[in-house]
């Protein structure tokens, strides 16, 4: 499966920043991850820092992926609101998974300074706006949640979004303080390199064939011919999961970005605020390390690569329509335009644990808007499966749920 189309805005940025060589004879190890994008390096992060003797592989070019194509706006908010969360998997589910992603912001923050990361890690606060009249209500609903759950927010009038924002035609929205963005691309590169030099091992353009299950261990063999004896395999393969499991438990979707040199003079703290709306799809907008502004939205279902990429002219229009709407006068000059592909769960929540046709597998799946801080929370899981050791969160993420 393609996951992005050809003119990805990290990629042409940061080109290929390290490449690996492919698996060329038989190896050992106590875990094997199949997927060097970011969720592939964070988890072997975690593993090798437990200790673990680790391989990873991609049958791409490292983070050549999902992670090329991804906005890396890290937000604790989940695709569904936190009050409609609470109503479909309870208060305590609901408040710890939105927490999760607040504390994965945090460590990512952490990670970034013990790397001395050249990612662009930066904190941001968060404005989420009603883009309609009639989403007023529901969106201070919203708020009353968030507040009522400890997160820092304030609500904010139209004039107020004005004043701060230079936003014109909303109706409101909720200003959060934790939030922040970063290159993706670049920083799982940094961790991946850094992890090498710890004794992870990694490999590209090395496919997984077939697994082979024994009594405590697993053999997989390669496209490329070698195989790999494990202890436990982690599949860090994000969408490409579906074509995998049997069962229907994500639907794909496109979605759509376009990237220009900004002017600031025309906009009010856009620098330091993640913006996004209440549109189905919503539209997100943020500045990038090298002071340019992205923006993204027209969602839609997912049917195949050509098809996706031959809408982006069209989906070019429709965000920038959106732009208009509170930025009238305002021009955008459209430098690069791309599309990529991302799940999207009917809980707005990850597939993090195990599933009863891998043995001795598991799995982090981290779908929607919130894919990097998941898969940071499945750090966390991942190092406790290992143990042997529960999660409080395993129950909301487990498949079959």
């Amino acid at each position: 499966m393609d996951l992005k189309s050809n003119e990805p805005f990290w990629l042409i940025k940061n080109g290929l920043i390290t490449s690996y060589p492919s698996l060329k004879s038989d190896v050992e190890c106590d875990v094997l991850i199949i997927g060097g994008g970011i969720t592939g390096s964070l988890i072997a992060h975690q593993m090798v820092q437990d200790g673990y003797q680790t391989i990873l592989i991609d049958k791409r070019e490292i983070c050549n992926g999902s992670t090329s194509a991804t906005t890396s706006m890290l937000q604790y908010e989940i695709d569904l609101p936190l009050y409609e969360l609470i109503d479909m998997i309870g208060e305590k589910g609901a408040v710890e998974s939105y927490k999760a992603c607040s504390d994965s912001i945090d460590t990512i923050e952490k990670l970034a300074r013990k790397l001395k990361t050249e990612s662009g890690f930066k904190r941001k606060q968060s404005l989420y706006y009603a883009a309609k009249k009639k989403d007023i209500a529901w969106l201070k609903k919203e708020y009353e949640a968030r507040k009522n759950a400890g997160f820092e927010v304030t609500w904010l009038e139209p004039e107020e979004i004005h004043r701060d924002f230079s936003f014109q035609n909303t109706f409101g929205g909720i200003l959060s303080k934790q939030g922040a963005s970063i290159d993706a691309f670049k920083f799982a590169h940094e961790l991946l390199e850094f992890n090498r030099k710890k004794g992870l091992d990694i490999f590209d353009k090395t496919e997984m064939k077939s697994v082979g299950y024994f009594k405590g261990y697993n053999l997989v063999s390669t496209t490329n011919g070698p195989q790999i004896k494990t202890k436990k395999i982690i599949y860090c393969v994000g969408y490409e999961s579906k074509d995998m499991i049997k069962e229907k438990f994500v639907d794909l979707k496109s979605t759509y970005a376009i990237v220009s040199e900004i002017e600031e003079d025309k906009f009010k703290n856009i620098s330091n605020t993640l913006v996004w709306n209440t549109d189905e799809p919503y539209m997100y907008m943020r500045t990038t390390d090298d002071g340019r502004l992205l923006i993204g939205g027209g969602d839609e279902d997912f049917f195949d690569a050509e098809k996706r990429d031959a809408l982006l002219d069209k989906k070019e229009k429709e965000i920038l329509k959106t732009l208009k709407k509170i930025k009238p006068d305002y021009h955008f000059y459209t430098d690069f335009v791309w599309a990529g592909t991302f799940g999207e769960t009917k809980d707005g929540l990850p597939y993090i644990g195990e599933h009863k046709d891998f043995k001795n597998s598991y799995f982090v799946l981290g779908f929607g808007g919130n894919g990097i801080t998941f898969s940071v929370t499945g750090m966390e899981m991942a190092s406790l499966f290992m143990k042997n050791k529960k999660h409080s969160l395993s129950k909301y993420f487990k498949f079959g749920r």
